[in-house]
């Protein structure tokens, strides 16, 4: 017989705005006992030292975690120039010093070079496995090692703050669009290379991740309040958010069913045109409701719809 889950039966997800100096699985562990779910996990980790958008995915939302993956996100953060650290930020060990600052349009004229496709080599200070462990517990104990640059995508970046428009500056914050894998502290790290002086990240904060932003956020002081007055479920966005950018299809009773016991559905030729034409390049994922119920995600092959996950919602 199989044991029974502990919690309850929560599904959704939760736009967390997390605070200052909390850990993404410390979040995590919160939502799910602020709601006593069985099951919960997040989609893209959070540093401690930055602040903002964190998804936690609750229940049947655990399925679309992936779906997460390759979505964008937006970071707001400020680079403090003259000092640079062993992490990047401003927790870590004074490494070096300069006294060059860059004025607003030196770096303004040094951004272009880290927007599209380039090479980045992650910080060392990082979760990366290097040999089985993590970089971050090399770093601390001293050990020399090499981090190899992956190549990732900076959509777009600008300077929306600064001191002093007119004159050299302590800081600088910035805002980029990225995709998946960028770490904000290198693009600090590599801009203060090259404008010739030192530099970390000082405030960070990240402002969305696909259809998550601070716009659907909330607190977890506002979610402790939902609880105490038990409407908890006010606090919970759809399973189907993480999936806005899916093509959707509307099912019968009868292709629910199908779908659910994972087996394929044929679709009409206009149906496939359809779908096909709203697809994303590269992508076969289209997501199949039936009224306005999650019941699948599907891969389209050869004018049919095959589940890959199956939702059990009701």
């Amino acid at each position: 017989m199989a044991r029974r889950k502990k919690g309850d039966v929560v599904d959704g997800w939760v736009c967390l705005d997390k605070p200052y100096e909390m850990g993404s699985t410390e979040a995590v562990t919160r939502i799910r006992r602020l709601f006593n779910a069985q099951k919960a996990g997040h989609a893209g980790t959070l540093d401690p030292l930055a602040s903002g958008i964190l998804p936690i995915a609750l229940g049947e939302a655990t399925k679309t975690v992936p779906m997460m993956m390759e979505a964008q996100k937006v970071y707001r953060f400020t680079i403090a120039w003259g000092v640079s650290t062993d992490s990047v930020d401003r927790e870590g060990e004074i490494i070096a010093r300069s006294e060059v600052r860059p004025t607003l349009d030196q770096v303004k004229a040094a951004l272009p070079a880290f927007v599209g496709e380039i090479e980045q080599v992650p910080p060392r200070f990082s979760a990366i496995k290097v040999d089985g462990q993590r970089a971050y517990d090399l770093a601390r104990d001293g050990a020399e090692f090499e981090l190899a640059s992956r190549r990732v995508v900076i959509h777009s970046a600008e300077v929306t703050a600064a001191p002093d428009a007119a004159k050299e500056q302590d800081w600088v914050e910035l805002t980029i669009r990225t995709g998946k894998g960028v770490y904000v502290r290198s693009l600090a790290r590599d801009l203060a290379a090259a404008l010739g002086t030192e530099g970390h990240v000082s405030a960070l904060r990240r402002e969305r991740v696909g259809p998550f932003s601070t716009e659907n956020a909330v607190t977890l002081a506002f979610l402790e309040d939902l609880v105490h007055r038990g409407a908890a479920s006010e606090g919970l966005l759809p399973v189907a958010t993480a999936l806005d950018d899916i093509p959707e299809l509307a099912v019968t009773t009868e292709d629910a069913f199908s779908l659910r016991q994972g087996r394929p559905i044929v679709l009409l030729p206009r149906q496939v045109e359809t779908l096909k034409s709203r697809l994303s390049e590269g992508s076969r994922t289209v997501s199949a409701f039936q009224d306005q119920t999650l019941v699948a995600l599907c891969q389209l092959r050869a004018g049919r719809l095959e589940p890959d996950r199956v939702f059990n919602l009701s």
